[in-house]
């Protein structure tokens, strides 16, 4: 670690971090669940979204210890409101190609792909540095949560060369989600204040020390697609793991949040 100082327990705010965004994708791939392209892709995007919502509750959990007063995985997860959020843009975002409607008929999976392979890719990555850190039980999540984010990877990848080398139809569709979806890949090089506490404790590293490798995996992979890297992006930088989020967002939460808003205190 290049911190100064040790610590023992990962910050709140960088577990929420880690949680909102595996929460927030979990919710993004199951809107799939009985619309999938194939039968095959909806139950691998179902078991994707369990294993990225089994990593938020781990973290949840974790995360609720340590605020006490009350706080439970339920609570982190149901009973907060957008700008408590700190998931990264990115996973926010419908599954609709830039410019089209919202309709549930617009759903492209090409642009669910092309996400998965981005945020697994930078995934693989942070979970395999984490696995080494000073807080074991961060570091154990982290060891689970990087054997399913290697199958999370391995299966974008797989249908991200499927269809950049396919059909003109298929090539133009990704490489179109390439060009929309790029740009908010810029917002996990931007430290967040609660990246930064966790740097400064020796929780993790410095999110831009894994760039090159990153580069590195997307780039081997795009030239076997056939699909061009867009240009590096050079405008606003996306700040949802700083609590400013997409408009996106608000209607991810009212559809998942709902049923534990109406019956408060329920269990079933």
């Amino acid at each position: 670690m290049t911190a100064t100082a040790i610590a023992t327990t990962a910050p709140v705010d960088y577990l929420l971090h880690l949680a909102d965004s595996a929460l927030i994708l979990g919710q993004r791939n199951a809107e799939w669940c009985g619309h999938g392209p194939v039968l095959e892709e909806d139950l691998a995007l179902a078991n994707n979204s369990l294993d990225l919502i089994g990593q938020a509750r781990l973290l949840y959990q974790y995360a609720a210890e340590q605020m006490g007063d009350g706080a439970s995985e339920d609570s982190l997860a149901y009973f907060r409101d957008v700008p408590d959020f700190r998931n990264y843009t990115l996973l926010e975002l419908p599954h609709t190609p830039p410019l089209a409607a919202t309709a549930a008929g617009d759903r492209d999976y090409a642009t669910t792909i092309v996400r998965n392979f981005l945020y697994s890719a930078w995934m693989a990555l942070q979970w395999d540095r984490l696995q080494r850190s000073p807080d074991e039980r961060l570091a154990a999540i982290a060891a689970k949560s990087l054997k399913e984010v290697k199958y999370h990877l391995r299966h974008a990848r797989d249908w991200l060369v499927r269809l950049g080398d396919g059909t003109d139809e298929s090539h133009t569709r990704a490489q179109a989600a390439l060009d929309h979806l790029f740009p908010y890949t810029e917002e996990f090089w931007t430290a967040s204040d609660a990246e930064t506490a966790a740097v400064d404790a020796g929780i993790c590293e410095p999110a831009d020390t894994l760039k090159a490798d990153w580069n590195t995996l997307v780039d081997a992979a795009l030239a076997q697609a056939t699909l061009q890297r867009p240009p590096e992006h050079t405008g606003y930088v996306a700040q949802g793991k700083q609590g400013l989020h997409s408009e996106h967002l608000g209607f991810v939460l009212a559809e998942m949040q709902c049923l534990a808003r109406a019956h408060p205190g329920a269990s079933w």
